[in-house]
């Protein structure tokens, strides 16, 4: 006696082509939707489906150009708060336009992010997004060129998010946002307090997003005729324990200085509790500014001074952009504008 397929494991397309009366490959076209067939016909596959509860392979129709487009996001750290509201961003921008997004976390490895995007050109995605910050060498900007046109013979399309741009010429879509000005901003608003020796908790050297906000520390001093001593500039990284480590460093140094600029809100977090291990108070001996407005920023206590970056519409943004533009369109490079928020982690120095 021969048993049903579905009696001894999961349905083929085969199983609902015979279940239907038709071929594999029409079974394949109404689940495509891209070849014309008979209203009757239809109606057979689409209740043979039903009946056997048949789910198509998601790989099988991404070899055949079929099925659920997909876009994906390559970030390097996937817990980072403001990358998790970008990709939140990029999620649900993707959704509401009909497309499958893929989150990928790399952890700074070029190698795995390569073989990532490789692996989404050869199942034709719309897209690929890649964010954050990097070292702008004549080796980034050659793989990542690499990257850009291998997507684009493939038919699909390299967004930069917060990136370094390769330069005219290069078949990428740049989405940014105003990552000096920010830091310009923010830094005239504490030299208004009254500050002159503001210690800055910066990134990596190299790295072009704390580049950009370390520039925007050094011009509003130069704007105010100020000049920033050079032993008020530290590096590390943009995570809690940096901040942390550098605060520590500096208080025991015995650096002077009447404010602190954290190079994101997550530095700012180490920094404050750094401050308060040594007894001081924020923020009436020292004031604290972070970057970025992360949802905790305003919940730390005092609560943050910050620079605000649209991270959700960033990714929403790189999404509408890229699927939005025509082969024929030109290059995109898009600005967001950032903007200070005023709380309380930041007061006139206190008289000494």
């Amino acid at each position: 006696m021969t048993r049903k397929s579905e009696d001894v494991g999961r349905n083929t397309i085969r199983d609902v082509a015979a279940r239907a009366g038709v071929s594999a490959s029409t079974v394949s076209r109404v689940l495509g939707g891209v070849y014309p067939v008979s209203s009757a016909t239809r109606a057979r596959v689409t209740r043979a489906v039903r009946d056997l509860d048949y789910v198509a392979d998601a790989r099988a129709k991404a070899v055949a150009g079929v099925g659920t487009p997909t876009l994906a996001f390559v970030l390097e750290e996937i817990t980072g708060p403001s990358f998790a509201h970008m990709a939140y961003g990029v999620e649900r921008e993707a959704t509401r336009l009909g497309h499958l997004c893929l989150v990928h976390g790399t952890e700074g490895d070029v190698r795995q992010e390569l073989e990532f995007v490789e692996m989404m050109r050869a199942q034709r995605a719309a897209a690929v997004i890649l964010v954050g910050g990097a070292a702008d060498t004549a080796e980034y900007r050659e793989r990542t060129r690499r990257i850009a046109d291998s997507l684009a013979s493939a038919g699909s399309r390299l967004v930069l998010c917060g990136r370094p741009s390769l330069g005219p010429g290069a078949p990428v879509t740049v989405i940014e946002y105003d990552n000096e000005g920010g830091a310009y901003a923010l830094v005239a608003h504490v030299l208004a307090q009254g500050h002159r020796r503001i210690l800055f908790l910066g990134g990596k050297p190299d790295h072009t997003t704390a580049q950009g906000r370390e520039r925007g520390y050094l011009a509003a001093h130069s704007a105010r005729g100020v000049e920033p001593d050079p032993a008020l500039l530290l590096h590390g990284d943009f995570t809690r324990d940096s901040g942390h480590r550098l605060m520590r460093g500096a208080l025991k140094q015995g650096l002077e200085f009447t404010a602190v600029i954290a190079a994101t809100d997550m530095v700012a977090s180490g920094a404050l509790t750094a401050l308060r291990e040594g007894g001081l108070d924020v923020p009436g001996d020292v004031s604290l500014a972070g970057y970025d407005d992360i949802p905790f920023a305003r919940d730390l206590y005092p609560a943050l001074t910050t620079v605000h970056v649209p991270y959700e519409e960033l990714g929403r943004l790189a999404v509408r952009t890229v699927l939005g533009r025509t082969p024929e369109a030109p290059d995109e490079h898009l600005l967001l504008g950032t903007h200070v928020v005023v709380r309380d982690s930041v007061a006139p120095p206190k008289e000494r």
